[in-house]
C-alpha cells in the first residue's frame, strides 16, 4: 500500500519514523517538528491535514492532556477542537491516546488507533529501554557492571529484559516481584528472587521499573553512597526521593529512554506496528 503519511509533533523517534517511511518509498509530510526536520518535507498543519490520509502522532501523543507532545515545535500546539477538527475522516495513529481522545469530542470523527497497544511495539520498546538503561549504568556508575550486584525491581517486560542483559554482562542479579509465579521464573532464570520486604541489603546498581513506592527507608538506608539508582518507571516512580536524599543515594531519572538514546530503532518499531495495523485493516 502506498499512502501519503503526515507526521505531527514528537521527538527524534518521529524524525526517524519519517525517514524509515521514506526509505520504503512512502511520501511523507511533517509538521510541528521545525527544530529537527532538516531534510524532511515540512508543511503547515492545515496543508498536512488536507494532503495526508494517514496521520501519525507521537508516543505519547500528549503528556499533559492540554498540548501535543511536540518538543521540537516552534510553539506549543494546543489540543483544542480546532486541532481535532483538522483530522476528521482521517486515520490517526498515536501512542497512549487516552488523554488526546479526552481533549475533544471531535476525535470521534477520526479513525483513531493507539499503536502502543500493539504487543510487538511494547515488547520491542521494553528491550530498547533495558538496553538503554544498561548503557546509562555503564556511563554513570563508577564501577563496572561485571561482578557487581544489581537489583531489578519488577519482573515485567523491562525487568525480564534487564535481568537477562545484566547476567550476560557478568553481574550478580537480584529481582523483586510480588507474584509467586514471577518469583519462580526469576529463580529459574538464574537470578535471586526477592520479595519487596527483603530489599534492605546493599546493591551496586538498582533499576526500578515499578511505578509504585517500592524503594523506601528500609531499602535506601542499606545502600552505600556510590550506589546508583536508575528510575525507569513513569512518575511518581518507585523511589522515596526524600529518603534517598537523607542517605545520599543518587537517583537518576530515566523515563522514556528509547526516545533519547535509541530513537532510530524506536521509530522503526513504530513504523512496523503502524504497517501491521494497516495490513490488518
Amino acid at each position: 500500500m502506498r499512502a501519503a503519511f503526515g507526521l505531527v509533533g514528537g521527538d527524534l523517534r518521529q524524525v526517524y519514523l519519517a525517514k524509515a517511511l521514506m526509505a520504503g518509498g512512502q511520501s511523507v509530510l511533517v509538521s510541528c517538528l521545525e527544530g529537527a526536520a532538516a531534510g524532511l518535507a515540512q508543511a503547515s498543519l492545515k496543508q498536512l491535514s488536507s494532503e495526508c490520509q494517514v496521520i501519525l502522532l507521537p508516543l505519547p501523543a500528549t503528556r499533559d492532556g492540554l498540548t501535543l507532545n511536540a518538543p521540537f515545535a516552534q510553539e506549543a500546539v494546543p489540543l483544542d477542537h480546532r486541532f481535532a477538527r483538522l483530522f476528521s475522516g482521517k486515520q490517526v495513529f498515536g501512542g497512549m491516546m487516552e488523554k488526546l481522545m479526552a481533549s475533544s469530542p471531535l476525535w470521534q470523527a477520526a479513525d483513531c488507533r493507539d499503536y502502543y497497544l500493539r504487543e510487538e511495539l511494547v515488547a520491542g520498546n521494553a528491550y530498547l529501554t533495558a538496553e538503554d538503561a544498561v548503557g546509562l549504568a555503564i556511563a554513570e556508575y563508577p564501577g563496572g557492571l561485571g561482578g557487581s550486584h544489581c537489583l531489578v525491581t519488577g519482573y515485567g517486560r523491562i525487568g525480564k529484559a534487564l535481568c537477562g542483559m545484566l547476567r550476560g554482562l557478568g553481574a550478580g542479579v537480584s529481582c523483586s516481584a510480588r507474584k509467586a509465579e514471577d518469583l519462580t521464573c526469576i529463580r529459574a532464570s538464574g537470578c535471586q528472587a526477592l520479595r519487596y520486604h527483603e530489599l534492605g541489603r546493599p546493591f551496586d546498581v538498582i533499576f526500578n521499573t515499578v511505578p509504585a513506592p517500592v524503594l523506601g527507608e528500609q531499602a535506601l538506608s542499606a545502600q552505600a553512597q556510590d550506589t546508583l539508582i536508575i528510575e525507569l518507571a513513569s512518575p511518581p516512580g518507585g523511589v522515596d526521593l526524600e529518603a534517598a536524599g537523607r542517605h545520599s543515594v543518587r537517583v537518576l531519572p530515566a523515563p522514556s529512554l528509547p526516545g533519547k538514546m535509541s530513537p532510530k530503532a524506536s521509530g522503526e518499531l513504530i513504523k512496523e506496528a503502524v504497517y501491521n495495523i494497516l495490513a490488518e485493516g
